[in-house]
């Protein structure tokens, strides 16, 4: 893959920062092979290049104290959370130390009356519903891997429910980071807007570590909606799916969950997870609201369906049925290795306007087709997101050169619709040559940005920026 070259190794300093991270912390400085490498990139097919050393922080001056080492020595920190994002993120280039925040994981305060609470930024979403479930509270956001928050915020995720309750951008309302030369700031407070200043929290989030290590969050909950209904609706085309899709979100059906899955899809769906929906594109969805409501919303949604000829839509308020719909939706990505046992996946996505859906999800189907690649594609289409997964041999040059020419045609195709080339995997390693294509001279206001926080290039040094003289 043609990614910005590494920056060559600072030998002695990663040497220096090893004994005294070790003198300092003992056993929470772990150097295994086997180890590091767990922490270096291992869900796709990008080369895994582990750190030097893995740190176990347990509070924030432990961070702090961390990182003004590595300055001091000019070695590589690199944040972690799960390891479960898509494009190289938690890769050492050049070496260095990964920070994994594990061990970061209270819950710091939980204010029911304003509806947020704050918690540090190796809890997972998964561990914070858990906590809160007695509070009748929770937080929506959803990207399917039980991610750490602080994670979760560095690479800006969405999922499922985001065509209802936003992003982590929309549900952040405060971070605390700790900065390249160890300084720690917290970019706002907890009041649901201000005017003051620049808006720091929207820096941070989506920044991939590049700028700092987050350390904790404050962030938006929402109320348990006291009835919540689910179903599968199959389609007799991806456009037929698409258009319905378009017209409920036109129409303004508070939907909580729109996803779309193809009909390779379906069949690896299908064949995983031991089911026997209809193997023809189908609409996954769910609506929240009061018992009433979610059965309007509904039927409202069935009468849609029925005329771009889908259906039928069943549906159900059966909380162990609607599990088992969105457990098999959260395991596409492994479900997607059935249809060819042995390959690794290249797993990409992109966002368009909603209008543009069924146009670029046709078009990037034929485009599949003609390049004989196996690609089944799901999407939280509600917002025009949708993700494709490239399932290849990776020992196979020609192979690999065919997916990344297909991946850069749905770029491409995505930009050209007034879209984006990443709309929550971020850009990592991976896609840091389609980021100038997307933001042109403000790439060059990006770097400016990344030159005054970190002069050095010691935070997650390769990735987003390509340096400017490659």
């Amino acid at each position: 893959m043609n990614i910005a070259a590494a920056a060559q190794r600072n030998e002695a300093g990663i040497v220096a920062v090893l004994e005294r991270l070790g003198a300092r912390f003992g056993e929470r400085l772990q150097t295994g092979r086997a180890l590091r490498e767990q922490h270096g990139h291992t869900t796709t097919y990008i080369r895994n290049q582990a750190p030097d050393g893995v740190f176990y922080p347990e509070a924030l001056q432990e961070v702090q104290e961390a990182v003004r080492l590595c300055a001091e020595f000019g070695v590589p920190v690199i944040p972690f959370g799960t390891g479960s994002s898509l494009e190289g993120h938690v890769n050492a280039p050049a070496g260095g130390i990964s920070f994994d925040m594990s061990r970061m994981k209270r819950v710091i305060a939980v204010n029911q009356e304003d509806l947020d609470c704050t918690v540090e930024a190796g809890l997972t979403r998964e561990e914070l519903n858990q906590y809160l479930r007695d509070t009748g509270l929770f937080f929506p956001i959803d990207p399917g891997a039980n991610a750490s928050l602080g994670g979760m915020a560095a690479t800006r995720a969405s999922g499922t429910n985001a065509v209802r309750y936003g992003t982590m951008r929309e549900n952040v309302l405060s971070l605390t980071a700790v900065l390249a030369d160890g300084r720690a700031i917290t970019t706002a407070r907890r009041a649901r807007k201000s005017s003051a200043g620049y808006d720091l929290t929207r820096l941070l989030v989506g920044s991939e570590g590049t700028l700092g290590v987050i350390t904790s969050l404050t962030l938006k909950l929402h109320g348990i909606p006291p009835a919540i209904s689910g179903g599968v609706c199959p389609f007799p085309t991806v456009e037929a799916a698409c258009n319905a899709v378009i017209m409920t979100i036109q129409m303004g059906i508070p939907v909580a969950r729109i996803e779309l899955v193809n009909t390779l899809g379906m069949r690896a769906i299908n064949t995983y997870s031991k089911l026997d929906y209809p193997e023809s594109p189908c609409l996954f969805l769910e609506f929240h609201g009061s018992e009433a409501g979610v059965a309007e919303q509904a039927e409202m949604f069935g009468e849609i369906a029925a005329e771009f000829s889908g259906g039928p839509f069943v549906w159900t308020a059966a909380g162990e049925e609607r599990q088992k719909l969105w457990k098999a939706r959260h395991d596409f990505y492994w479900a997607s290795f059935v249809l060819r046992p042995g390959s690794k996946a290249l797993s990409t996505d992109v966002c368009v306007p909603i209008s543009r859906l069924a146009e670029c999800i046709m078009e990037t189907e034929a485009d599949i087709e003609e390049s004989g690649l196996v690609a089944p594609i799901v999407g939280h289409v509600g917002d025009g997101n949708f993700h494709v997964a490239v399932m290849m041999d990776t020992g196979n040059p020609a192979e690999i050169a065919r997916a990344e020419a297909f991946v850069s045609r749905l770029n491409g195709r995505a930009l050209a619709m007034e879209g984006t080339c990443t709309g929550e995997h971020g850009i990592g390693q991976g896609k840091m040559r389609y980021l100038e294509q997307e933001h042109g001279a403000g790439v060059d206001v990006m770097r400016t940005i990344k030159q005054a926080l970190d002069p050095q290039g010691i935070m997650n040094p390769g990735k987003i920026l390509v340096p400017a003289d490659t």
